[in-house]
């Protein structure tokens, strides 16, 4: 690491244990991804008490140079990428022995972890990083998704055995996560759901919407994520006054080959005319300004999204948001914003044309979004962070 992040002074709360958020190797803190970890990662420490230790978040040389400065970042060499690890770790893990591949990349993570000051380490979406985390810290690990699919009950139990707490990012994950978990590790599930930042991502000037309905949809080029369940929903409305911004790559590069998922987009895309438009990727910056020029956000996603920050950020932008009733999101929404069926354009369709026809629901519903984001911010967040960060003892 580098030379100022070793023995970094702990902070004005005195005897408290700082966080130290691991991201997963090769993930980025910076403003120039849309990766949700980062994100989630620069909003609690951004949230942070000001008497609290600062913050530390540790991110592999190479990764974006541009960081967030919510954090005081702690730098290292990582590991060769060996394409075997993986194949590796799971044959050897269906005879219950440890997983030496993930363990190899993870720990030049906690190279300099004797020098840190006793710390609370988040380990983000890195189960096999709980047991390489020293004693005289603290593990925490903390699931923005599923990760437990692999592990039998009897490898969880071994490999964590030392956690602290297990967060998830919403009830929808925690309840997906138990039936992996021994009854004393899920006795240790917490939730904390994410938060947004409301300066950033506000309603612009005049809520007016124009001549068009604009609907915007912001997110990864995958099946997944249901874009062309947008698409179709606008095919079946047949309306010319609405109108639809499709913003994002396959993965966090506007450059990238298009696949062949983003070539069938695009192909609907050209059957629709001037009703829909097709663009790459953009950093985080100008995702903001993306949902001010918007009228509705769409989230059509098909699979069981663990949190969605999509939904809370369009909501924060003071716009409705239509999202599928599944997975976390109905916990993000809350009781506002409109719930539709997973990969059912038609229902989708009917819930877009309404907001189409009815402009005092349009706003109304935006409202009730904004207000709804103000009282889920990152400090709201944060506190629930730190409660659970309390109870570790």
């Amino acid at each position: 690491m580098t030379p100022a992040a070793r023995g970094a002074a702990p902070g004005a709360a005195s005897g408290a244990r700082g966080d130290v958020h691991v991201l997963t190797p090769g993930d980025h803190f910076s403003p120039r991804t849309g990766s949700a970890i980062p994100t989630v990662v620069d909003g609690l420490c951004r949230a942070a008490p000001p008497d609290a230790p600062r913050p530390r978040a540790v991110v592999a040389l190479g990764t974006y140079p541009e960081r967030y400065a919510s954090a005081e970042v702690l730098t290292y060499r990582p590991a060769a990428a060996r394409s075997w690890d993986r194949y590796v770790d799971l044959a050897l893990a269906r005879t219950a022995l440890p997983r030496p591949g993930a363990r190899r990349t993870l720990r030049p993570t906690l190279t300099d972890q004797a020098a840190w000051p006793p710390a609370v380490v988040l380990a983000h979406n890195a189960p096999q990083l709980v047991p390489l985390v020293a004693d005289r810290h603290r593990a925490v690990l903390y699931a923005h998704n599923l990760l437990l699919r692999t592990y039998s009950r009897r490898e969880v139990a071994r490999v964590l055995s030392r956690v602290a707490a297990i967060v998830c990012v919403s009830e929808s994950l925690a309840e997906q996560t138990r039936p992996y978990l021994p009854p004393g590790l899920a006795a240790r599930l917490r939730v904390v759901r994410n938060g947004v930042d409301v300066e950033q991502f506000h309603p612009r000037g005049d809520p007016a919407r124009g001549d068009r309905l604009r609907v915007t949809f912001v997110g990864r080029l995958i099946r997944d994520k249901g874009a062309d369940v947008l698409l179709d929903a606008v095919a079946l409305l047949g309306r010319s006054d609405v109108c639809v911004r499709v913003v994002g790559s396959q993965n966090f590069d506007a450059g990238a080959a298009p696949s062949p998922y983003v070539r069938e987009l695009h192909a609907r895309a050209a059957a629709l005319g001037d009703r829909v438009s097709l663009e790459p990727f953009v950093p985080r910056a100008q995702v903001a300004q993306v949902y001010r020029e918007s009228d509705v956000v769409v989230v059509p996603s098909r699979w069981a999204e663990p949190f969605a920050l999509t939904v809370m950020e369009g909501m924060a932008s003071g716009v409705p948001v239509v999202a599928s009733a599944v997975g976390g999101i109905p916990e993000v929404m809350g009781s506002a914003g409109v719930q539709v069926r997973p990969d059912d354009p038609q229902d989708l369709a009917d819930a877009l044309d309404a907001l189409a026809s009815d402009e005092a629901l349009r706003r109304r519903l935006g409202a009730e979004a904004r207000a709804w984001a103000q009282g889920h911010d990152w400090r709201w967040a944060r506190t629930r962070l730190d409660a659970v960060l309390a109870g570790l003892g």
